[in-house]
């Protein structure tokens, strides 16, 4: 079971998603999206908060009221952080998790420190859990197969756009070569430039004559 939360305090709205216990925190962290930011209480326990973020967008473009409701799924979702004020919230790419094979279910590291980020949650804001909890929707997806389906997406795009990058790459190819030989033709045609009026017997029987002065 995951549950998801819209975050609508902006246009677009934002969705927000977290397990319901360790062991689907488990398929959370191995079918998570690049595009997707994990929160957690810092040295607490707590669930595993996910943001996803539109394609293209980074860390750093996460609006100031998502962030906030983030922060606070996650203190409210925290059995010693919602009874405390002042914790902090650390929150980092999906890409910068790091499992390995002697961590207990639903325990995660990181790859890169420098790239965990900390919010300051001084205490809950009720307003903000109800109008998220008013979002709240219990659904059983496929990750796997929506993981798949995302990575398919983006395969065939990066696809198509070296596909496209090559198409201009051999027209331009093909106007450059056009051009050269264009110069190639100008020059000789400047070189074979006939500016006499002399006769030139070719035989006996044919005298040919050249009056004035060609230009091509």
């Amino acid at each position: 079971m995951v549950f998801y939360f819209t975050s609508a305090g902006v246009s677009p709205p934002y969705t927000i998603y977290m397990g319901k216990d360790k062991y689907e925190n488990e398929d959370l962290i191995k079918y998570g999206w690049p595009e997707d930011i994990w929160f957690h209480v810092d040295k607490l326990s707590s669930a595993h908060v996910y943001l996803r973020l539109p394609k293209g967008n980074t860390i750093d473009d996460i609006p100031k009221e998502v962030l906030i409701d983030c922060a606070q799924l996650v203190k409210n979702n925290s059995i010693q952080g919602c009874k405390m004020n002042n914790i902090n919230v650390v929150y980092t790419p999906w890409s910068n998790l790091k499992k390995t094979g002697d961590m207990d279910v639903g325990q995660i590291g990181f790859h890169r420190q420098k790239e965990v980020k900390i919010v300051s949650v001084e205490k809950k804001i009720n307003e903000i859990i109800n109008r998220l909890e008013k979002t709240k929707e219990e659904r059983n997806p496929d990750l796997a197969a929506e993981k798949e389906s995302r990575d398919r997406e983006e395969r065939n795009e990066k696809k198509a756009q070296i596909q496209d990058q090559k198409k201009k790459e051999k027209e331009e190819m093909k106007k450059k070569k056009e051009m050269e030989e264009l110069r190639n033709y100008s020059s000789l045609m400047k070189c074979d430039k006939m500016t006499t009026n002399e006769v030139k017997t070719l035989s006996p029987q044919f005298t040919l004559y050249y009056y004035g002065t060609i230009r091509i």
